[in-house]
């Protein structure tokens, strides 16, 4: 037996403003929305698709009455594919984002801790976007290895 990873849900007071934060930083749609909560992603997720093979999960923002209160448990990483990561940071923070001081300021890292504008925490990572032709397959995607910083094993 298998179990699927379809969607990861995120507590939260305004469903419909984290939802559109979130479709700006991953160029995601909204798949759904209703009373309290907006589900988005980069799919249509059907129960053929999600049968054949793990697709990327949705996210879903539900409303809930008690607020943020500790560090959370759980966080989102992203990497910028078409800027450098000061410019990814520069436009975040455009959008609503923070910096957050987890005690990392003043170390070596390779990713920058921001807060969406409900204060959940998620690290910008080392960007992904290209520096030269030679970095380019036909498709344009990068083919060198990704140093992430969080774990050992690229994307």
């Amino acid at each position: 037996m298998t179990s699927r990873f379809t969607e990861l849900v995120i507590d939260c007071h305004d469903p419909q403003r984290l939802a559109a934060f979130w479709c700006e930083v991953l160029d995601f749609t909204v798949l759904d929305s209703s009373e309290g909560k907006v589900e988005i992603g980069s799919w249509e997720p059907t129960v053929e698709a999600v049968r054949g093979g793990q697709m990327p999960p949705t996210l879903l923002f539900i409303r809930v009455p008690e607020g943020k209160t500790v560090k959370n448990r759980l966080h989102l990483d992203v990497s910028p594919i078409d800027a450098g990561t000061d410019d990814e940071v520069a436009r975040l923070l455009g959008l609503g984002a923070t910096r957050v001081d987890l005690g990392q300021e003043g170390r070596a890292r390779s990713w920058v801790v921001m807060a969406d504008p409900e204060g959940n925490e998620f690290d910008v990572l080392r960007t992904l976007a290209p520096t030269s032709p030679l970095e380019q397959t036909e498709e344009g995607a990068s083919t060198d290895a990704v140093g992430r910083g969080h774990g050992t094993s690229g994307i």
